[in-house]
């Protein structure tokens, strides 16, 4: 069993940075992917970026591309979401996940661990 703590959330101001950081513990294997989601009220959940395990291999959510930064230490098991010029819209609670690529870009339901999630909030 993979257990995913977040850490970074908070509240900021429209254009400023804020760092995401999740570290995962228990049956960890090699080569998992992980990466986030975000929820937003009322919304579904929905994907941010995701990381292979040597930090080769990134994907984006186009709402995020160019804007956000997804890091991993190569073989280390914490991954780094950098969040920078953050909008209103990116307000929601971000959710660490572990798995293969599929199940982050194609579907969510083959995630293998979620984290609790951590609050960003972007306020105008």
């Amino acid at each position: 069993q993979v257990r995913l703590q977040e850490s970074g959330g908070g509240l900021v101001q429209v254009g400023d940075s804020l760092g995401l950081s999740c570290v995962a513990s228990g049956r960890t294997t090699r080569n998992f992917v992980m990466g986030w989601f975000r929820q937003a009220p009322l919304k579904e959940r929905e994907f941010v970026a995701a990381i292979n395990w040597s930090g080769g291999r990134t994907e984006y959510a186009d709402s995020v591309r160019g804007r956000f930064t997804i890091s991993r230490e190569n073989g280390e098991n914490t991954v780094y979401l950098q969040m920078n010029n953050l909008k209103p819209e990116d307000t929601a609670i971000y959710y660490c996940a572990v798995g293969l690529f599929q199940a982050f870009t194609i579907n969510q339901a083959l995630i293998d661990a979620w984290g609790l999630g951590t609050q960003v909030t972007v306020s105008s």
